[in-house]
């Protein structure tokens, strides 16, 4: 189908250096485009790649020339994602990462909910997916791939805010908070967070839609504990950049408590609470460092 002058929504994908796994995304938007006949956009931004993902958007765009792509020098996730949002054209706008697949019948579903719901913001749902081999997620352990799994049930309800895998809002939304902060890091951590606390300030709803389902891949390099404990504590450290909890009466203690929760599940053999709670440990003392760092009139992630 062509797509009209004011699509109704924006898919907005930044991308660095992962072209397999957009190109199973994009595969995924492609079927969704043969099928709705809702006028929809795809913007996909290259956040200074260095591997074939340039190549690869030029191919796919003289098959797909309805596929806009974007160039962000700067590398950074938030740098990308605002860029495409200043170019979107959408009523509803949609980002997603490019390490996700879609079920075919998602827009139909995404465009219903915010009919039928009148949230202002969606979060969908997000399940695991398979690796690049195809292999399926141990049910048993999903904690060890450390991905986001995302299921608030059946029915669409109220919830606190969004997560970056993928995630929608209303135009105005994004009109009147603005776009993700630039000051974080170049991953892009608790640019989510940030972003889903500006939205509830301003008085806006954020809803969950079971309806919407995205699969995430499982990628092994970010299996087990090792990647765990990085991303948390540079979680950690971004959170310290909007957040100014009490360092003795608030951020110490939780730490504290932590730590000796980790102790207590340690002896008891409960893999997945200690794998859990050590997550929950770093990503304080993570927040910790930033503020301590903060105070001292430098820049928690340098």
């Amino acid at each position: 189908m062509e797509f009209n002058d004011r699509p109704k929504v924006s898919v907005i994908v930044a991308t660095r250096n992962r072209c397999g796994s957009l190109d199973r995304l994009l595969r995924s938007l492609r079927t969704t485009q043969n099928q709705s006949e809702i006028p929809w956009e795809v913007l996909v931004v290259d956040n200074a790649s260095t591997d074939d993902t340039a190549r690869y958007l030029s191919a796919v765009k003289r098959e797909w020339p309805h596929l806009r792509t974007l160039n962000e020098g700067r590398p950074g996730k938030n740098f990308a994602l605002n860029k495409a949002l200043r170019e979107a054209r959408g009523e509803i706008l949609c980002m997603m990462d490019d390490d996700i697949v879609l079920d075919r019948k998602w827009l139909e579903e995404l465009v219903r909910d915010y009919q039928s719901t009148g949230y202002d913001a969606l979060q969908p749902c997000v399940l695991p997916g398979t690796d690049p081999q195809g292999r399926s997620a141990d049910p048993g352990n999903l904690y060890q791939y450390n991905i986001p799994v995302i299921d608030y049930g059946d029915a669409p309800r109220d919830i606190r805010g969004l997560t970056g895998v993928i995630m929608s809002m209303r135009r105005e939304v994004i009109d009147k908070v603005g776009v993700f902060d630039e000051r974080l890091p170049a991953s892009g951590y608790e640019g989510d967070t940030d972003l889903s606390r500006r939205i509830r300030e301003a008085g806006f709803s954020i809803g969950y839609t079971p309806h919407v389902v995205a699969y995430h891949e499982l990628d092994p390099r970010r299996y087990g504990i090792r990647y765990a404990r990085l991303s948390q504590y540079r979680k950690g450290l971004s959170r310290s950049l909007h957040h100014t909890d009490p360092i003795f009466s608030n951020v110490v203690p939780n730490l504290l408590v932590n730590v000796l929760r980790y102790g207590f599940y340690w002896t008891l053999r409960r893999k997945e609470k200690v794998y859990k709670t050590e997550k929950r440990i770093m990503k304080y003392w993570g927040y910790l460092v930033g503020m301590i760092q903060r105070r001292l009139g430098r820049q928690p992630w340098v």
